[in-house]
């Protein structure tokens, strides 16, 4: 599905037809909303069959702290958790969530990260499914066995704080957050408002359609090359508020050839150490 240029998308048609082959992919639901309790009772109402539920809060990452809202996850505990879903080295996995594929971005990531390198992303999530007439099911899928995955963490690369002063004074930090909260004039959720000096803010949200499919790859190619971005070019660092919209943004600029480097820590991270700076308003 990726790490060879290919596409880390997968329709509902090829959802469908690789549950029914002899070897179907480990299925993951990642359905979650920030600042909510885990949604575990809308997976038990109904899934995909054969899905099991992973919360990104505990099981994607770390507790908040100096490292942000939602620090990578510590590899000897991700490594249980993932093998607890029945996932092997070589496993195919499968992420969704409900619709947008922020959080089925960020387990794809982390998965990455943790070694994995065949790992797709339902896009349009499990509102794209129930819309094409798929089956679901009630309760709670378990795995049959036990996985065997050794994780490796950093198998993709990371950014971490002291990477980023340098790919912003390039003009190569990409803040995917609202422009409001880019710009410093609203702050929701952390304690300080504004961005990292030197960003350029480009938000996930003109990279999605309303049904919260990805645009199709040529069109995320002319927004990024509209922003100056190329495939051609060196990495870009991409942040958020704590690594997770940054992910869906990762994913994007994976469709459309773009060479990034995630922050994982994020502003949450950032702004922990009050030495840093923060900038306000549309630069």
């Amino acid at each position: 599905m990726n790490g060879d240029g290919t596409t880390a998308l997968v329709g509902v048609a090829s959802l469908a037809q690789q549950l029914g082959s002899t070897r179907p992919p480990v299925l993951l639901d990642v359905r979650w909303v920030v600042g909510a309790p885990a949604l575990v009772e809308d997976y038990l109402a109904a899934h995909i069959p054969g899905a099991q539920f992973v919360d990104l809060d505990t099981d994607l990452a770390d507790p908040p702290g100096a490292r942000g809202r939602h620090p990578l996850p510590d590899p000897d505990r991700l490594q249980a958790t993932l093998r607890s879903f029945g996932v092997d080295d070589g496993s195919a996995v499968v992420v969704y969530d409900g619709d947008s594929s922020v959080a089925a971005a960020r387990a794809w990531w982390v998965l990455r990260w943790a070694g994995l390198t065949d790992v797709g992303v339902l896009d349009g999530g499990f509102a794209a499914w129930t819309r094409a007439g798929g089956q679901v099911e009630a309760g709670r899928s378990v795995a049959e066995r036990t996985g065997s995955i050794t994780v490796r963490p950093g198998s993709l690369p990371s950014l971490e704080a002291q990477d980023v002063p340098e790919l912003a004074s390039a003009g190569r930090l990409i803040d995917v957050r609202a422009p409001q909260r880019f710009r410093g004039e609203v702050e929701p959720i952390d304690p300080v408002a504004g961005h990292i000096p030197g960003a350029r803010n480009l938000p996930t949200a003109d990279l999605v359609s309303a049904s919260g499919a990805f645009l199709p790859p040529k069109i995320l190619a002319s927004r990024f090359a509209s922003a100056g971005l190329a495939p051609q070019d060196p990495p870009v660092g991409v942040y958020c508020g704590s690594g997770v919209t940054a992910a869906q943004m990762m994913l994007a600029m994976h469709e459309a050839g773009i060479q990034a480097v995630l922050y994982p820590g994020s502003w949450s991270e950032w702004i922990s150490d009050p030495t840093r700076g923060v900038a306000t308003g549309p630069q």
